[in-house]
């Protein structure tokens, strides 16, 4: 008896790790992280924005990724090629602005098909809509830190513009401007309403991840 035991406890340790893994693979990246809201564009201010110090973003030292799920598991990847500045007026994060401009053509993920896949009209259709950009409308203080804030701006992306709201932290020393933030955005908002298969659908929300680092111009 004790053989026919001994594999009865080794099945249910493999089902029950088996189990395990599979739980593993559907867990949804954007749950438990900051969502980022969503409303129409704001309309650029009539007067001119007060001159800053300009700070440019170093593509080297930044990273700009998306973590994108499905029933099955996730997918991660980044864009390698963007540019930016954040402006700051009177050393005040809440009187500066950022900018930035992606180049979507330059997504990259993991296997090469998936790529492909992406880059194709069923998902960011790089050939139709090669550029993405950012604009802060609005910097203010919020949350307990003092480099806590909450950033809002126009994103024009895949043909759609709409304003976003996320949590960041951002922290001016010197010559060097930092800005970090993880959320999500629905994906669906900006017209990318590829489902997936049938027993395989894909997740609405994105997680968006980014590390800028902004050096002063001049």
């Amino acid at each position: 008896m004790q053989p026919l035991q001994d594999c009865r406890s080794l099945a249910v340790t493999c089902l029950s790790l088996a189990f395990a893994l599979s739980l593993a693979a559907c867990q949804d990246p954007a749950k438990d992280q900051a969502r980022a809201t969503s409303a129409a564009p704001v309309a650029s201010a009539s007067a001119p924005a007060a001159a800053g110090t300009l700070y440019t973003i170093t593509p080297q030292t930044s990273k700009l990724e998306w973590t994108g799920s499905k029933v099955t598991g996730t997918h991660a990847g980044s864009f390698a090629a963007f540019s930016g500045t954040i402006s700051v007026v009177g050393g005040s994060v809440e009187k500066s602005r950022v900018t930035v401009d992606i180049d979507t053509t330059s997504l990259t993920s993991s296997p090469d098909k998936l790529v492909t896949h992406l880059k194709s009209p069923d998902f960011f259709g790089v050939e139709q809509f090669p550029r993405a950009t950012f604009a802060s409308t609005s910097l203010k203080a919020a949350g307990d830190k003092a480099s806590s804030y909450q950033v809002t701006g126009n994103l024009s992306f895949h043909g759609v513009s709409r304003s976003i709201s996320f949590p960041a932290n951002i922290t001016i020393a010197g010559d060097v401007v930092n800005a970090d933030a993880s959320f999500s955005i629905n994906r669906k908002d900006f017209n990318l309403n590829y489902p997936g298969k049938v027993d395989d659908l894909i997740r609405d929300d994105v997680l968006i991840t980014f590390s800028l680092h902004a050096a002063k111009t001049g």
